[in-house]
Parts: C-alpha cells; sequence; structure tokens
C-alpha cells in the first residue's frame, strides 16, 4: 500500500473544493486557501488522513471481515464496482434504498427473490413457462440485479465497515451506517461535515481522478488486510 504523494494529490486534482458559498463551515480544519472563490484543500492533511484510514481498514479486512462500498454518482459508479468487485466486497453503486442497511429483512427478501428467478433459469423452469412470464421475470431480475446485485453475496451483515464517496448524495447510507454504530471512511468535500465520519479524508469528490486515486489507496489496504490473512493462516497450518 502506497500512499501518494503531494505531487500526484494534486495532478489528481484531490485538492479542489467547492464554492464557497457552497461550503461547511466543518470543513475548515482542512481547508488551505480560497482562489478564485473555490476552497482548496490541504493535501498534507489528506496525505495523512488518508494513511490512518488505509491502516484502519487495512486491519478489518485481515481480520475477514466486510467492507460496503457506496458511491451513486455517474463519476464514482463504475470505479467503486471494479475496485470492490477486485477485492471480493460488496459495493452498491445505482442507488441506495432506505432501509439496505437498518431493514435489512427486506432488502433480503428482494435478494431471495433475485435468487429464485436466477434457479429458475439454470434448472430448466423457464422452459416451461409463458413467454410472457419468462419476460415479467427477466425483466425483475435485472431491476433487482441492478439495485441488489453488489450486496447480493454479502458474506457477513452487517458489514464491518463501509467506504463512502460523497457524504452529501450518501447522506441516508451515512445515518443508517451510524445508527448501527459502523465505522465509516469518506471521501469529504468542502461542502460536507467530516464530524460524522469515523474516518475521514479531505477530498475533491467530484473528479474521477480523484476519486480513483483515494479509492484505490482503500483498495490496495483492503488487498493487503486480506493478503496478510492468507499468510497468517498458512503460517498457522504449518505450525499445527
Amino acid at each position: 500500500m502506497q500512499i501518494p504523494t503531494v505531487e500526484q494529490l494534486l495532478e489528481a486534482r484531490v485538492h479542489l473544493g467547492h464554492l464557497r458559498s457552497r461550503w461547511n463551515p466543518r470543513m475548515r480544519p482542512y481547508i488551505f486557501m480560497e482562489k478564485d472563490k473555490i476552497h482548496l484543500i490541504d493535501v498534507l492533511k489528506t496525505q495523512r488522513l488518508l494513511e490512518e484510514a488505509a491502516k484502519a481498514i487495512r486491519e478489518i479486512a485481515r481480520q475477514g471481515r466486510a467492507v460496503l462500498y457506496v458511491g451513486t454518482k455517474k463519476q464514482a459508479r463504475e470505479i467503486l464496482k471494479e475496485m470492490a468487485e477486485s477485492v471480493g466486497m460488496p459495493y452498491v453503486t445505482e442507488r441506495w434504498l432506505g432501509g439496505m442497511l437498518t431493514n435489512y429483512k427486506t432488502i433480503r427478501r428482494s435478494i431471495t427473490k433475485m435468487e429464485a428467478i436466477e434457479r429458475m433459469m439454470r434448472d430448466g423452469t423457464f422452459e416451461k413457462i409463458s413467454k410472457r412470464e419468462r419476460l415479467q421475470k427477466l425483466r425483475e431480475k435485472e431491476k433487482l440485479d441492478r439495485f441488489l446485485g453488489g450486496i447480493a453475496r454479502m458474506p457477513h451483515f452487517p458489514p464491518a465497515a463501509v467506504y463512502i464517496v460523497d457524504i452529501v448524495e450518501e447522506s441516508i447510507a451515512v445515518a443508517e451506517a451510524r445508527r448501527l454504530n459502523i465505522p465509516t471512511f469518506a471521501m469529504v468535500d468542502t461542502n460536507a461535515d467530516p464530524t460524522q465520519i469515523s474516518f475521514p479524508i479531505p477530498a475533491n469528490d467530484d473528479s474521477t481522478h480523484s476519486i480513483e486515486l483515494v479509492t484505490g489507496v482503500i483498495t490496495a489496504a483492503i488487498r493487503e488486510g486480506i493478503e496478510a490473512a492468507k499468510a497468517e493462516t498458512l503460517v498457522e497450518g504449518s505450525e499445527a
């Protein structure tokens, strides 16, 4: 896991915040200066807090626990989906459905329905129903998979942590995680309240380059944690 240099953070536009008129005063400690009415984030603090977040999330992954990735804005969707899948972690990148954490029983019923349709497709049941019914089932599965496919096989519930891009956009996810006392890791822009997050990472959450860089570090830390757990298991096995 390598923490980006200041130059890399600047190149990825991590430092570019929002207009002064949109700022959240609680971000004051992380703002370096204002230029052309835009707040600029102090990347030295970004660097330090990103390292702290990466170390903490690495330990969670080392313990074999799940980290839920959340980012539904256009700039974040594909990046989060790809990176979450690369380390076998659950994700929500289309729309946060209220209750995904606090009312998981209801969400689980929808996932079960999606899995039932998948079984019908595999065991030949689809060949025995009408074309119209088959089309309805396929449409239903497509919709369910779109919104729930990323958490359908979440190994443990609730997740041990949630990683979020844009806590203003994902305010419901933040609120649900806080209600369940789930640690949160998040990119926090100058228009957001960092005090809502366990491990805030001050950063531009609108730039794909910024999202990719920060999420890449978080994902690398998770991967390291997973590999460390595997290595520990091998050592324990050889000693037995």
